[in-house]
């Protein structure tokens, strides 16, 4: 199978090298800059380009792995090819790729960073395409990579995507609040690593709401007046911190 990718970042990274291990060829990687394109290009083997119009016409499945407002413009890029063209978006529709012949999405449910290896088999992978047979052929591509393979419509996808968002990006963003607090106060952030960790593998066998635990759970308001008062300095973070304590009690009523 001949892959063309289009994209040179982190889910184009990840996706190209697995289809590689695979046993697929990826054959072009395409990056409006070329030499973010033969970065990557030199891991797996292929020609790097930053010309639409140099795009190898013959591949059998062009991966479209860019920021979702460029998706489009990588679409008019494509009109012509006649092997199926996925996106690899969590919330960008179907209807978008609709100028094409044979199109679909592939949208790995992962958050990936070049630095940081992953096992492909372990990811779950949703699909969608235009039609039944579009939609076996793009099953049987996704099952060459993990077997978690999920048939996800595009209005299901953007509910998943939101979830990813408050599972994993606001996750991040709050251990990054916490390193601060540490820092601010000449303590390590490695102090957390093993509670993230405890956190993180309780909720693989339950339910998170079933092993919520803190001062806001307890209803200690001492506490949470304690904590509250230890961020006057922080607005932002006191803020964040009410929120999210208030929320924990409406939940937990």
């Amino acid at each position: 199978m001949k892959i063309v990718c289009i994209g040179s970042g982190n889910v184009a990274t990840h996706i190209a090298q697995a289809f590689t291990i695979a046993g697929a060829s990826i054959v072009q990687v395409w990056s409006k800059q070329i030499q973010h394109a033969a970065l990557l290009a030199n891991t797996v083997d292929a020609a790097a380009i930053t010309d639409p119009g140099a795009i190898d016409q013959s591949a059998d499945l062009y991966i479209i792995a860019v920021k979702d407002d460029a998706i489009l413009e990588m679409v008019q890029a494509l009109k012509s090819v006649k092997g199926l063209v996925v996106h690899t978006s969590g919330s960008t529709p179907i209807e978008v790729l609709s100028p094409l012949s044979s199109y679909g999405v592939l949208y790995p449910l992962q958050t990936f960073s070049k630095v940081k290896e992953l096992d492909f088999k372990k990811i779950p992978l949703c699909i969608e395409a235009k039609d039944h047979d579009t939609l076996e052929a793009l099953k049987n591509i996704a099952s060459r990579l993990s077997p978690l393979v999920y048939i996800v419509n595009s209005d299901k996808r953007k509910i998943l995507h939101l979830a990813a968002v408050f599972a994993c990006n606001f996750v991040n963003h709050l251990y990054t609040l916490s390193e601060q607090i540490l820092k601010d106060n000449a303590l390590d952030f490695d102090m957390l690593r093993p509670l993230i960790m405890e956190t993180a593998e309780k909720v693989q066998a339950e339910l998170p709401g079933h092993v919520q635990t803190g001062p806001a759970v307890r209803k200690d308001e001492q506490t949470i007046e304690r904590h509250l008062g230890l961020l006057q300095a922080m607005p932002q973070t006191k803020e964040i911190y009410q929120t999210l304590s208030e929320s924990i009690k409406k939940t937990h009523q």
